[in-house]
């Protein structure tokens, strides 16, 4: 019996891609990989354009082609876990629907798997997308890197394949806010990096946006960090120590020089807006912590399905 190798693509809004992205992925596995059975598995965040529409017929020519709707948009971390998690296959190969994650690349991820490697991922070594995102991004890394104790994956987007066995342990998790890097590094197997040049997105426009950024850090922040509260016990403790410093200098001074030496008011203000500003700052944060916490806690499932397709086994919902 041939083994199996499930691709996973997330979709939203990607009707110009999916298409050619199916035929491209059926061309590389018939070509290059034809020892291999597959399936392609599409999860589809509660598109708004033709995208239900296109994989519907997708679906209907092709029994290897797997479909799931989401009744809503359920975020970017969350749909193409919950993806993974469906696929059955003795690896996962997990891919967006841009054509940002080059396709030519999964035979080279399998002849990896295949010498005994669980985990081999895609690494940019450099992308042609804009340089301005490309650099907040590797400030982020880096940021995460120093803030957590884990290590997590610079330039890292979750494309590479996955031994079955890693999958499993995904599927064994009942984590709501699911940050994939973060499981990598955790509780991965040992990886193997293949680098990468990251093309331009070929059709479409990308779904990101500051806010989705910032909730995607977020989650890996509050998920992996400590220390980010812990600032907030140390910054009261150096600006306690340096307040009780200023103030008795300026006592000092006031009783040394009482007619000529005047405080004002300027001092205070600033101190006031700067402390202020720091509270709110770390109130945020702790708010961040406090989301983070209260999701968790109510452990809603991962998505609600609409429908799926071509799941001719009914198979146990692993959420």
């Amino acid at each position: 019996m041939r083994k199996k190798i499930s691709v996973v693509i997330p979709t939203y809004n990607e009707e110009a891609n999916v298409v050619p992205l199916s035929q491209a992925i059926i061309e590389v596995m018939e070509k290059d990989l034809g020892e291999y059975d597959y399936e392609i598995l599409f999860i589809d965040n509660h598109s708004k354009d033709n995208t239900k529409a296109l994989l519907r017929g997708l679906c209907a020519n092709n029994r290897k082609i797997k479909a799931i709707f989401n009744a809503k948009n359920f975020g970017q971390a969350r749909s193409p876990v919950y993806g993974m998690k469906q696929a059955y296959g003795d690896c996962v190969v997990r891919m967006c629907a841009d054509f940002q994650d080059p396709v030519d690349m999964i035979p080279q991820f399998v002849r990896e798997w295949e010498k005994g490697t669980k985990i081999v991922i895609g690494v940019k070594s450099a992308s042609k997308e804009r340089r301005g995102m490309y650099l907040v991004r590797e400030c982020y890394y880096r940021l995460i890197n120093k803030i957590t104790d884990i290590d997590h994956i610079d330039q890292f987007t979750g494309f590479g394949l996955y031994d079955r066995k890693f999958v499993d342990v995904v599927r064994d998790l009942h984590d709501p806010m699911p940050y994939l890097r973060g499981i990598i590094a955790e509780l991965g197997f040992d990886y193997k990096a293949i680098e990468y040049t990251q093309p331009k997105r070929r059709a479409g426009k990308s779904k990101n946006n500051f806010y989705s950024l910032y909730d995607y850090a977020m989650i890996g922040i509050t998920s992996y960090s400590k220390v980010v509260m812990r600032l907030a016990t140390f910054a009261g403790f150096i600006i306690g120590g340096l307040s009780l410093a200023a103030a008795v200098v300026y006592l000092v001074l006031k009783l040394m020089y009482w007619d000529r030496f005047s405080a004002g008011v300027a001092p205070m203000v600033i101190g006031m807006f700067f402390l202020g500003a720091l509270q709110l700052f770390f109130i945020g944060l702790l708010g961040e912590y406090v989301l983070s916490i209260n999701t968790r806690v109510l452990d809603r499932p991962l998505v609600v399905e609409e429908e799926r397709l071509n799941f001719d086994e009914p198979e146990e919902d692993e959420e």
